[in-house]
């Protein structure tokens, strides 16, 4: 395994073993009060403009500034990073409240050069929260790494991702109190985007999520569960584990693989749809990769060869796997949200309908059943076809990428009956700028089938209720 993906375990200090504990003491409640109290100062972009609030201000950061250096002795592996982080809320501060800029200790955080399973890091910056606030504001998580070492091994192998970092949350301010489960450098108030060096997704939150949509869907549908899945639903740590190694997956299928230049454009103006088969790609590469381990370490097995603990592991978790990409997409992300280019949604949607115009997946009798043996070859079947959309676009121009990606969506799912694309756009549209192909798409252009309006109504709640959600909460 390299250096950058297991550094050797810190040796044990007081100072480590008092970083188990730092949300019960006086200086963290100190630190997450404060944070609290500059929220109504500021404004989107992080700044205190009204001058009448910034004695207030000031009082505020000296209670995190005076929080985070009690407790940095805590975190000696973020020395770096907690020695930065006063300076740079001083200069706030000195500087009249403008837009944040904590640039200086940002790029000294480097939580990817420690990923040990229970290692804990005290995060504090001016951010926004994906899927929460898109205000910048003084938020403070503090986390724990997710890191088991049939992961580390996956990680060190096939599936080499150094910037990958999975977390559990420990305790938060009110940023996360949302559907937030990633933490990303990109979301900091800086005057200026260092290269990137990590990204930590809340596998903790996720699992959670997952564990109570699944049993309460699970019990609305009547499906009966595979004994592996049912079992991943009771067992709060074996979820936790098979979302680390889907996401470890996942997170490195991103620009890899024969694309168009640039699949995701996530910075660009395009129909959700293609952000949708995006995302469904990489689940879709992290199921057939579960089911080409999976089935290499069962011939092993019964070939007669001994697997090693980690392997026994690593085959347990890649069934589970399957499980998680299947359920979470078709109960949860199909229901999750609003209508409102909903681009998970959508892919929940697609997988589901996929699934059942193949015989795979029945709705009769108002209940669920799946045919298990048959759903590894028809989920790899539609990520083929997502990849062959994608190897044939490289070839393509953009506009043609796009309406073929939309007829890879139409062969499966019903668009609107209002649809401008389902009719075919008009060649002043053709013939325009791509922004008009854009603004031709529905908010809702595939809406939700009479089986999902159904589900949603009685789900509603459950969905709800997983806001803000911590583990020990499902």
């Amino acid at each position: 395994m390299s250096t950058l993906s297991s550094p050797a375990p810190l040796a044990p200090t007081a100072a480590t073993s008092t970083a188990a504990s730092a949300e019960t003491t006086p200086a963290w409640r100190s630190l997450k009060a404060a944070a609290e109290a500059l929220h109504p100062l500021q404004a989107a972009d992080g700044s205190i403009p009204d001058a009448a609030h910034h004695e207030t201000a000031r009082a505020h950061v000296a209670a995190i500034v005076d929080a985070i250096e009690e407790l940095a002795p805590a975190f000696p592996h973020d020395a770096a990073y907690l020695e930065a982080l006063p300076g740079d809320f001083r200069r706030w501060s000195d500087e009249g409240f403008g837009v944040p800029d904590f640039l200086d200790s940002l790029v000294q955080f480097q939580p990817q050069q420690h990923r040990v399973d229970g290692i804990r890091h005290l995060v504090v910056f001016p951010m926004y929260t994906q899927n929460g606030s898109n205000r910048r504001h003084v938020e403070a998580v503090l986390a724990e790494v997710i890191w088991p070492d049939f992961v580390a091994e996956l990680e060190a192998g096939d599936f080499g991702n150094p910037l990958f970092v999975s977390l559990r949350l420990i305790d938060f301010t009110s940023g996360y109190d949302t559907n937030s489960a990633v933490l990303f450098p990109e979301t900091v108030a800086m005057r200026e985007v260092p290269t990137l060096t990590w990204g930590a997704i809340f596998q903790d939150r996720e699992a959670a999520r997952y564990r109570r949509v699944v049993r309460a869907a699970a019990e609305i549908t009547k499906l009966e569960l595979p004994p592996e899945a049912a079992r991943m639903i009771d067992d709060l740590t074996l979820a936790e584990r098979t979302f680390v190694m889907w996401d470890l997956i996942h997170d490195r299928t991103h620009m890899r693989g024969d694309l168009p230049f640039d699949p995701f454009m996530i910075k660009q103006r395009m129909p959700y749809f293609l952000y949708s088969l995006e995302e469904l790609r990489c689940d879709l590469t992290a199921f057939r990769e579960s089911v080409r381990i999976h089935e290499q370490l069962r011939r092993r097995r019964e070939a007669g060869e001994s697997l090693s603990v980690l392997d026994e592991e690593t085959l347990q978790h890649a069934k589970l796997v399957q499980y998680a990409v299947v359920f979470d997409r078709i109960f949860r992300f199909a229901i999750t949200g609003s209508r409102v280019r909903n681009y998970d949604g959508l892919g929940g949607q697609l997988l589901f309908a996929w699934l059942h115009r193949r015989g795979v997946l029945h709705w009769t009798d108002t209940a669920l059943a799946v045919d298990w043996d048959d759903v590894p070859a028809a989920v790899v079947a539609l990520a083929d076809r997502i990849d062959e959309l994608y190897w044939a676009s490289i070839d393509r121009p953009k506009p043609v990428h796009w309406l073929a990606a939309y007829d890879l969506v139409r062969e499966t799912l019903e668009p609107h009956p209002a649809s401008r694309w389902n009719r075919g756009l008009p060649d002043e549209v053709l013939a325009g700028p791509l922004s008009g192909y854009t603004d031709a798409v529905l908010d809702d252009e595939f809406p939700l089938s009479m089986f999902y309006e159904a589900l949603e109504k009685k789900m509603r709640p459950i969905i709800a209720s997983t806001t803000g959600i911590r583990a020990s909460d499902a």
